[in-house]
This record gives C-alpha cells, sequence and structure tokens, in this order.
C-alpha cells in the first residue's frame, strides 16, 4: 500500500588518510568525490581519561568522533566520511566549510568587538533587526540564545500583552498534541512529550497541551483566561507533520476573534527549511509572535522572538533581559546568513528538492515494504518505518549516512539547504540499503 504523505572540536596535529565506507565508497568515486583531506586526530591536550566522560550524559551520542566538515558531509577522527542528513539538527543550513560564513565570522572578529551587553547599541544587532522586520510580519524584534530561550521569552511577552488586556487571569500558554517547544519550565509545559515532562514536574503553571483539534481549542481558549497558543507550522521533534493551511487560518481567526496572541515556533521549520524564508508563508497565515533560533546565525547560539507592534507596544525595559543576546558578533555573522538563506534561487532550489524527495521517498517506499507514511515539505521529512528508527539510524551510520529520529518509529532528515541533487540522491540509496 502507498504510503500517505502531507503537505569545538580538540585542536589536532597529526594527519590520517580517509578510510570510505565499503558501501559507499564505489559511489562516491562513480560521483567524482574526492578523498577528504588530512584530517589532524591527535588531541594536543591529553586526559586520563576519554574526553567525553567530563560530558554530562545527557544525550545518547553515537560512537564516532566528528573533527571536520566538507559540504554536507562530515569526517570523523578516523577519517571516515558521512553524508550528514542531520544538520546539526536543522542549524547547519549552510552546510560545512561555507566560505562566505568564515569570511563573515572573520570580519565579525576583526572588528574587535565579540561582546558589548545590551546596556548599549551596536549597529550589527540594529542592522539584523530591522532586515528580519523588513523581510517579516513584525515590527521588534528580542534576540536571544536559542530556541527555548525564544519560546519562553514569547511566552513572557504574551502573558505581558495579555494582562494588560484582561487582567492576572488572561494567563495560559496552551500547545497542542505532537508539539515541542524546549526543555525550560515554560516551554516544557507546552510540550507533549511525557519523558521529557515527568521527571521534572511540577512545571510553570499556566502552560499546557491540548489535542490538535480546533473543536478541542474552541473550548480550552477562553478570552478570559487564554495568553497565547502556540504551535510550529510543520513539528519536527513531533514527527514531522505539517500543519494543514486551513487549520492554521481557522486558528489565527479564533484567537483572533477573542484577543489571543498566535505564537508560531519556526524554531526548527523556519529561515528556509521549507523551501520558504518563514514556514508561515505557506499557508498565508501571520502569527502574533514568531521564535526563531537552529540556523540563524550559522552554528553560533542564537535564538530571536519577532513581534508585531501590538505585543511589542506592551513591553517595557526590565520586563526581560539577555546578557548575550544580539552581540555583534554573532548578529554580525547572522547577518550573512539570513541573507544567503532569503536568496531566492536558494529557496526555489530547496522546494524543488522538496517535490522530487517525496517522490523518490514514496517510490523507496514502495519497493522496501517497510515504511508505513511520509510526510514533509521542502528539506524537512519524516518517514514512519516498522522497525525501531535507532535500528535503522544505526544501520544507515555504518552505511555512512547520518540520519535522526523524530520519535519510536519515525526518521527525520534534515539536510543542508545547500545539498546537491547527486548527493540527495545518494543518500537516499543508503537509506534505501539501511531500510531493507
Amino acid at each position: 500500500m502507498t504510503p500517505s504523505t502531507s503537505g569545538a572540536a580538540l585542536p589536532l596535529s597529526v594527519p590520517l588518510p580517509v578510510v570510505p565506507h565499503a558501501a559507499t565508497s564505489a559511489a562516491t568515486s562513480a560521483a567524482g568525490a574526492a578523498r577528504a583531506p588530512d584530517v589532524d586526530v591527535t588531541p594536543v591536550v591529553t586526559c586520563e581519561r576519554e574526553p567525553s566522560a567530563a560530558i554530562l550524559g545527557t544525550y545518547a551520542r553515537a560512537p564516532i568522533t566528528l573533527v571536520r566538515g566538507d559540504g554536507a558531509e562530515l569526517i570523523d577522527i578516523e577519517g571516515r566520511r558521512y553524508l550528514d542528513f542531520t544538520s546539526g539538527i536543522a542549524v547547519n543550513a549552510l552546510g560545512y566549510g561555507d566560505p562566505g560564513l568564515r569570511e563573515a565570522m572573520h570580519a565579525a572578529v576583526d572588528a574587535g568587538l565579540v561582546h558589548a551587553s545590551n546596556l548599549f547599541h551596536t549597529r550589527a544587532a540594529a542592522a539584523l533587526a530591522e532586515w528580519l522586520v523588513n523581510h517579516s510580519f513584525a515590527d521588534r524584534v528580542f534576540f536571544c540564545n536559542s530556541g527555548a530561550e525564544a519560546n519562553e521569552g514569547a511566552f513572557k511577552f504574551a502573558r505581558r500583552w495579555a494582562r494588560d488586556r484582561g487582567g492576572p487571569a488572561k494567563h495560559e500558554i496552551i500547545g497542542v498534541r505532537g508539539s515541542f517547544h524546549g526543555r525550560l519550565f515554560a516551554s516544557l509545559g507546552t510540550t507533549d512529550r511525557p519523558g521529557y515532562r515527568q521527571p521534572f514536574r511540577p512545571l510553570a503553571g499556566g502552560a499546557y497541551v491540548v489535542e490538535r483539534d480546533l473543536d478541542e481549542l474552541e473550548g480550552v481558549l477562553a478570552a478570559e483566561t487564554a495568553a497565547a497558543v502556540i504551535v510550529e507550522p510543520v513539528q519536527g521533534e513531533g514527527g514531522v507533520r505539517v500543519l494543514d493551511p486551513g487549520f492554521l487560518r481557522e486558528l489565527r481567526a479564533l484567537t483572533r476573534e477573542r484577543d489571543i496572541a498566535l505564537i508560531f515556533d519556526e524554531v526548527q521549520c523556519g529561515l528556509g527549511r521549507t523551501g520558504w524564508l518563514f514556514a508561515y508563508e505557506r499557508s498565508g497565515v501571520e502569527p502574533d509572535l514568531l521564535t526563531l533560533a537552529k540556523p540563524l546565525a550559522g552554528g553560533l547560539p542564537m535564538g530571536a522572538v519577532l513581534l508585531s507592534a501590538e505585543i511589542a507596544g506592551a513591553i517595557r525595559p526590565g520586563d526581560h533581559g539577555t546578557t548575550f543576546g544580539g552581540g555583534p558578533f554573532v548578529a554580525a555573522v547572522a547577518r550573512y546568513v539570513v541573507e544567503r538563506l532569503a536568496d531566492p534561487a536558494l529557496l526555489a532550489a530547496v522546494r524543488a528538492h522538496g517535490d522530487w524527495m517525496q517522490e523518490s521517498l514514496l517510490a523507496i517506499a514502495d519497493r522496501c515494504g517497510t515504511v508505513r507514511g511520509i510526510r514533509g515539505a521542502g528539506l524537512m521529512w519524516g518517514i514512519d518505518v516498522r522497525a525501531p528508527a535507532s535500528a535503522v539510524i544505526g544501520r544507515a551510520r555504518e552505511l555512512g549516512l547520518l540520519l535522526l529520529s523524530a520519535g519510536d518509529h519515525t526518521l527525520r532528515l534534515l539536510p543542508p539547504l545547500t545539498i546537491t541533487r547527486e548527493a540527495l540522491a545518494r543518500g537516499l540509496a543508503i537509506l534505501e540499503d539501511a531500510l531493507a
């Protein structure tokens, strides 16, 4: 049956040769790909124990150590190449070794002003904010350091605005089924991952999750108590689920009718990932607040909240703050990144790649019989599989392809937005072998 669809490395000094994966060396040779540059692998600083033993174990890390990137590929400490369909979880939209990104970083450092604090104006932050405003629905921008911080900031801004509109009772922040908005106390409250939530209860009050259903939302979004509802136009961690434009339009109408702020979390799906600069452009629905992070500064930690004039008008000095957010170094680099990601030719290529990916994934599903469903847009795809996703990811890694999960039985594909069609085809060929 056809599945359903919907729209800081250690300093290194001693070179090692590249060891190609047996399963991919022939394909790489046929494609004319060169061996990786010599990879230095001896740490300047040594430890009595494994370097990773000093890192708190909050992640079940794959058994490889990455030391270099090249285009859409990563290279490990043994010199093996991996085609990367993770992009650092949607962060490395420009791939690895991008010359313009390197130049932007060098220019920002050469200015001699890495940090200044938000007690002063800087040109880089102002220029980036103006660019984001000029290219979106927004009138104001708040900078921070991550997606979770951006969502927590958006919650505060929405509550501040809502208190002015309806008093202290108007405070609830509501997420929907399948959502992921972060791991801090309020963002976790609106995240639909019980395993993430349970060990840390009680979470922030007034933040909770309801079904992704308009009838239920109509019942819980009370004008007197609801401050905001937050949704991802394309849910990432929740299985790569593309929210229907009709659903978003009706939700927008409901929130306007009841004077409730609408927040779009585009931390993962924004900035070109769907083939549009902002994912909301696919539906034509504009939110009151929008959160960004992951690819925003090309791998440097940065987040942002975009606000309408109405929401921004409720915010006063002291209502929120950040030490590092919008620093001149990261802001200057981010300006380069967003200009690249807004390139119409790049966005058109992402959309075309997305159409090709859907056709190719459906064909793979028909051939292998181990796929139950396919969803996605642009270069953001989820594949429901019969086997545990972790098993498929492990097999793919051994064959030279890096993948993500989005649930126990869902694979997530997030290649760099600059990837070539040839590299995409090579990755899908490896994926098909891993699914067999």
